[in-house]
């Protein structure tokens, strides 16, 4: 007996759906999809955030002071000519940012090699577009409302027969 459904697809083609519709649902919240399919699903998505929630609060704070390009009123990086040259001019900054310990570092590496990259587009144009870094989405929203929680991350709700091939679709959530 296998150790995981085969969904009637390669190895590389079953990798890359569940892949595809795990990076859907941490992003969305929610899919529609077969029965098979979410319980395939579930196994990696509830893995991926007992991950996040173990390694939720191991970083440390630093604080350091950054070069940051000076802004005009328009938002366009402020130029000053020197020896000829339009040079830009650099403010110091001091930014508090979270250092990963190496088991976090690691967890998001994990993470990582499942989910893919996700781009949003907030007004429909395509210079507007904005990658969303879904490790920290696990690690700073989703981890921290399942903290108190021992599994169970997901709930799996039956929908109805597909018209097309009476496939049992489910609604595959967030709890």
């Amino acid at each position: 007996m296998a150790g995981y459904r085969k969904l009637g697809r390669t190895s590389s083609q079953r990798k890359a759906l569940i892949r595809g519709q795990v990076t859907s649902l941490l992003n969305n919240g929610k899919i529609v999809t077969t029965e098979a399919r979410a319980k395939e699903i579930r196994k990696v998505a509830e893995g991926l955030i007992a991950l996040a929630v173990k390694e939720k609060d191991n970083f440390d704070e630093v604080t350091v002071v950054a070069k940051v390009a000076r802004k005009d009123k328009d938002g366009k990086n402020v130029k000053e000519v020197v020896d000829g040259k339009k040079v830009t001019v650099y403010d110091e900054e001091q930014k508090t940012i979270k250092k990963d310990q190496p088991s976090r570092l690691h967890a998001r590496r994990q993470m990582n090699k499942v989910l893919y990259d996700v781009t949003e587009n907030a007004t429909g144009k395509k210079k507007d577009r904005k990658k969303v870094d879904l490790t920290n989405k696990l690690f700073d929203e989703i981890a921290p409302k399942y903290a108190d929680r021992n599994g169970g991350y997901t709930r799996i709700v039956k929908i109805g027969q597909r018209k097309g091939d009476a496939a049992m679709e489910v609604l595959l959530e967030l709890v």
